[in-house]
């Protein structure tokens, strides 16, 4: 194995930023006219990456695949051990000897609480828009321990009762875990608030940034937090399967001990997320430079947020979609359902016509959806790329795939005609008797459901 590039070496050894990210290219994607692309409403799901950074992913999984992963751990090790926790500490506002890559956020999460201990009877909060994935973690947890899980209440509008917190928050509450924003509805939680009422106290302060990092600011600081997770490949921009936690120091050797335990995520996923933070960096100064025109003369922003109005006013044009917008504060994330049509038939109809959002089912997040009364709904999120003429082309599609599939269901069927009735048997045979005993259930399809637990 060459440790170092030699003068018969064609390779390029170098795979920093420097090399990798250029704020003239990367600043852009790939050319398309505004009615011939795909108009991509799911940043929240899976943010597009940009083309410098896909180019630089494409290329380590080439060189990893001529010349095997260790050479290319080697090409990478700047980037790995110093590079990405140094813009992760920028970030996140803290030092970068505090953060760590993960493969995912829910993962990072499991880690670390698998390690805690709280005694029995000590209490554990959570709010109703958890996560299956951390709500999942947090009952293994009340079970191995015999701690209680306790839900903090909503107000009226939504939002978290911050009132209740302070009431009742004391020294045998042992863990707080909070979602900034939710992934089935755009509700932006006050975390900054929720740490201020939280800082006398011993627990444990966790929370998950996966869907408001990259379009809102999160600093860990600020937040005073001791667990801080996200995903890379949401607002980000990132690729899949790397993510990243912040953890106080006092956290990090139990954590440390469970991560052992999981994979590492991949190189090449890592030095992509390295890039794309490079990349959100220049982007959050460009969007900070341009404010005042980037609502009027292209994409919306860090996130779109500037084009959420317009966003909520192609959806309630629409007839029969009810708005699912919990809270004051809204990201750049917007939930809705039409009170006739299936989620799932709404959107693969948008899909046909180019447009691209998500479905979100009630056991995403079980504590907040179902007692909604919304099993499934919509979602789209804004990116950085999102233009008001793909708000106007969304709100086009929705009220088309509306009227025509309203349409279709009031259209009158054709009556059934029954086949006629078979002629009588000359000698009718006795009929067969049933054996005793239960009859055998006939086969039939089954699914997992997740219910909350009380």
């Amino acid at each position: 194995m060459n440790a170092t590039p030699s003068s018969t070496d064609h390779r390029d050894h170098t795979y920093g930023t420097d090399h990798a990210y250029d704020t003239d290219r990367t600043d852009r994607t790939e050319p398309a006219d505004q009615e011939g692309r795909t108009v991509h409403l799911d940043t929240a799901g899976w943010g597009t990456m940009p083309a410098a950074v896909r180019a630089l992913v494409a290329d380590c999984a080439s060189r990893e695949d001529r010349y095997g992963p260790h050479e290319l751990e080697e090409d990478l090790e700047d980037v790995l051990r110093t590079e990405v926790h140094e813009r992760l500490g920028a970030l996140l506002g803290v030092p970068a000897a505090d953060t760590a890559v993960v493969t995912d956020a829910a993962g990072a999460f499991d880690d670390l609480v698998s390690r805690l201990a709280p005694g029995r009877g000590e209490r554990v909060w959570t709010t109703p828009y958890e996560s299956a994935a951390r709500l999942t973690t947090l009952y293994a947890l009340r079970d191995r321990t015999r701690c209680t899980v306790e839900v903090v209440p909503l107000r009226e509008d939504g939002d978290l009762d911050l009132e209740w917190m302070a009431r009742h928050i004391d020294d045998d509450v042992a863990l707080v875990s909070v979602v900034h924003v939710p992934s089935g509805c755009g509700i932006v939680n006050p975390v900054e608030e929720i740490g201020q009422i939280l800082a006398p106290y011993r627990c444990v302060y966790a929370v998950d940034a996966s869907y408001s990092v990259g379009q809102l600011p999160v600093d860990a600081g600020r937040i005073g937090c001791q667990l801080l997770t996200g995903d890379g490949w949401r607002f980000l921009r990132g690729p899949y399967d790397v993510g990243f936690a912040f953890l106080a120091p006092r956290l990090r050797a139990a954590f440390e001990d469970a991560a052992a335990r999981r994979p590492l995520p991949p190189n090449a996923a890592v030095a992509g997320l390295n890039a794309a933070l490079a990349h959100h960096t220049a982007a959050t100064a460009t969007a900070t430079a341009t404010t005042a025109t980037a609502t009027t003369d292209g994409a919306a922003g860090l996130a779109g947020q500037g084009l959420l109005p317009a966003l909520r006013a192609a959806v309630e044009e629409c007839p029969g979609t009810e708005l699912i917008a919990p809270g004051r504060v809204q990201s750049a994330i917007l939930a809705f359902r039409h009170r006739d049509l299936p989620a799932a038939l709404v959107r693969r109809r948008l899909a046909a016509r180019g447009v691209v959002l998500w479905k979100t089912v009630a056991q995403e997040t079980p504590l907040h959806l179902p007692r909604s009364g919304a099993a499934t709904t919509l979602r789209a999120s804004l990116g950085p790329d999102t233009t008001p003429q793909d708000i106007a082309r969304f709100g086009r599609a929705l009220r088309e795939a509306v009227r025509e599939e309203t349409a279709g269901a009031q259209r009158p069927r054709p009556a059934r005609t029954l086949p006629p009735a078979p002629a009588p048997a000359l000698a009718s045979a006795p009929a067969p008797v049933p054996p005793a005993g239960p009859r055998p259930r006939p086969p039939a399809r089954r699914h997992l459901t997740l219910c909350p637990t009380p």
